[in-house]
């Protein structure tokens, strides 16, 4: 099987590596030198320091020498990134692909889920997305970890899970493509607020109390979309969000500690190779939410903090709303 995967960031270039010892595969970074690094020395240093690359890996800078010809389109491109780089693909696609999106997050505007950029640009095509509790650095090292593959075509589902698996990365199948989404999306928020309390130092139990009602928050949400609830206690809800919430190698959480530590946003994303999407995704949750007339009290004080309206020390206050609902919920 050909595979192509654009995008050359820290993700991408994991998932490129899991498949290419067993499949032809070409990784797109849009920078021409990250793309030289990864073919002729094997290695992407801005991305995943200290790891070596599979020598099988090939990468280019050219999507249309990129996308011709593959089996199966993987996109871990920036959700502020997706669609022009999926627009500007589309036309050297063959047209029965599937399309896979590593992307969590929502599209400013249009409040688009990934795979719902998929089906507006490239209609016709198989969909689906790969996520979970996936630290990209300890993947690398070999350590075991599992995902999910959410898409409403089981059979599709079940040849991707066994393109991506291999030896201790388990994929899992979900048929709940907008819990899976919207899990992946939010918890990112819900990252930044546990990331203030640790710079804080406001304690384990405010921060576990922040997590548990934000995921109430998003499941909320997701259930007025349509998803399931259950999904939301798996792989792609409670165990993405503890994992970005906890792990020191989770982008949205850095942004928050260093907000709680008294750094200027500007400065935190300046310093950035990486994209913290949980910055852009407070905003689109919220007007979501509105439109479902629904209240999501950490969202809109992560809002606030990030558009800074509120300061980080002021807004642990309003965190854990007391008496907003009673559990569980």
């Amino acid at each position: 099987m050909k595979i192509a995967v654009l995008g050359g960031g820290s993700w991408g270039t994991t998932v490129a590596s899991l498949v290419a010892p067993r499949h032809d595969t070409v990784l797109w970074a849009r920078d021409p030198d990250v793309a030289r690094s990864v073919r002729e020395e094997h290695v992407n240093p801005g991305y995943l320091p200290g790891f070596t690359l599979p020598s099988e890996l090939s990468a280019t800078a050219d999507l249309d020498g990129a996308v011709s010809g593959a089996d199966l389109l993987v996109m871990g491109v920036p959700t502020s990134g997706f669609r022009k780089v999926l627009e500007a693909a589309a036309p050297t696609m063959r047209p029965w692909i599937p399309v896979v999106s590593l992307s969590k997050g929502l599209e400013a505007g249009t409040l688009l889920r990934m795979t719902e950029i998929i089906k507006e640009v490239v209609p016709g095509h198989p969909v689906a997305a790969l996520t979970g509790p996936n630290i990209a650095a300890e993947i690398m090292a070999g350590k075991a970890a599992a995902a999910v593959v959410a898409t409403e075509d089981l059979e599709v589902a079940s040849a991707i899970q066994k393109v991506v698996t291999r030896g201790v990365f388990r994929v899992y199948l979900n048929d709940d493509v907008v819990g899976c989404e919207m899990g992946g999306a939010l918890k990112n928020v819900i990252a930044i607020a546990a990331g203030i309390g640790e710079g804080l130092g406001v304690g384990d139990n405010t921060r576990a109390a922040v997590m548990s009602r934000g995921l109430a928050e998003l499941t909320r949400l997701g259930e007025a979309m349509g998803a399931k609830p259950t999904t939301f206690a798996g792989l792609a809800g409670m165990g993405d969000l503890i994992a970005t919430c906890m792990s020191p190698h989770s982008r949205n959480r850095a942004v928050g500690e260093q907000l709680g530590r008294g750094r200027a946003l500007e400065d935190i994303l300046g310093d950035m190779h990486m994209v913290a999407e949980g910055v852009r995704t407070a905003t689109v949750a919220l007007e979501l939410a509105e439109r479902f007339g629904l209240e999501l009290p950490i969202c809109r004080v992560i809002d606030k903090v990030v558009k800074g309206e509120m300061r980080p020390v002021d807004a642990y206050w309003g965190l854990t709303p007391a008496g907003h609902e009673d559990e569980p919920g």
